[in-house]
């Protein structure tokens, strides 16, 4: 039987711009992981059906959540370092549970501050190399 887990026990940690690992979860109301596999052709003349093999993986993260100035300096305070070190916990991060970890690199960080509600942030990181999923 399936064990299905509520999102608000998620878990995202990323290196701040120093790279010393920051928590930041406490902020956060959304966190997407997405990965593909990219697919080369194979289909010669002849064939009535297209056939590929499997090329190169790549993967995204985007974030969203409440500002707060301390998680703005540690994405924002300092140049962007050659990558950092991220870890999303889908479950959490008690033992046992997934987790992904890996290299990402932000490339995109906006504010939101609308006149009538909460400021917010997003953040989006490319990943540079493989993603590994063990546990806790």
């Amino acid at each position: 039987m399936p064990t299905f887990v509520h999102g608000k026990s998620a878990d995202f940690s990323i290196d701040d711009t120093g790279g010393t690992p920051r928590n930041i979860s406490n902020t956060l109301t959304s966190v997407d992981l997405s990965e593909s596999t990219e697919t080369g052709e194979t289909t010669a003349f002849g064939s009535s059906s297209k056939s590929y093999v499997v090329g190169l993986e790549d993967a995204t993260i985007s974030i969203s959540g409440i500002f707060d100035a301390t998680v703005d300096s540690y994405l924002k305070g300092g140049a962007e370092p050659a990558s950092r070190t991220f870890i999303v916990g889908p479950a959490g991060s008690t033992g046992g549970n997934v987790k992904y970890t890996g290299e990402c690199i932000m490339t995109s960080y906006a504010i939101s501050p609308p006149v009538g509600d909460t400021v917010t942030f997003s953040a989006d990181f490319q990943c540079t190399g493989a993603i590994t999923r063990t546990t806790y």
